[in-house]
């Protein structure tokens, strides 16, 4: 499985889950250099396994490297750009996550609210 964690701060989140994903790979991204520099200097040994990778970008400009493949889960906490306090934004991150999940993969999103998962296929503007 591939988990991609969205706002991922200092990466407890994902470390947690690189602890348990077996043979799978975690890819936490967050808009904060602080925050991305903080992730990786706790979390060297889920690095050192190669279940884990942080990277330096906001949902919303988010894209694939090249030769990376597409992940079966992706979730938000607490993420303006998804939970509804930047709506100027929502429109281009739901775009960009379309592109980056396989067919039929996941998005749960926690805006503080209960948890709750968005259909890839209801995106706004997305053809998939």
């Amino acid at each position: 499985m591939r988990v991609l964690e969205i706002g991922c701060g200092t990466g407890a989140a994902a470390r947690a889950i690189a602890r348990q994903i077996g043979h799978g790979h975690v890819l936490g991204i967050d808009r904060s250099a602080r925050s991305i520099a903080l992730a990786h200097a706790r979390s060297q040994a889920e690095i050192a396994s190669g279940h884990l990778r942080f990277r330096q970008v906001a949902v919303e400009a988010f894209t694939l490297e090249a030769g990376e493949q597409l992940y079966d889960l992706a979730f938000a906490v607490r993420v303006g750009a998804l939970d509804g306090r930047h709506p100027e934004l929502e429109h281009l991150a739901h775009q960009r996550l379309s592109h980056a999940l396989v067919k039929g993969g996941r998005l749960f999103i926690d805006g503080g609210n209960p948890l709750q998962e968005i259909s890839i296929n209801q995106m706004k503007g997305t053809n998939r």
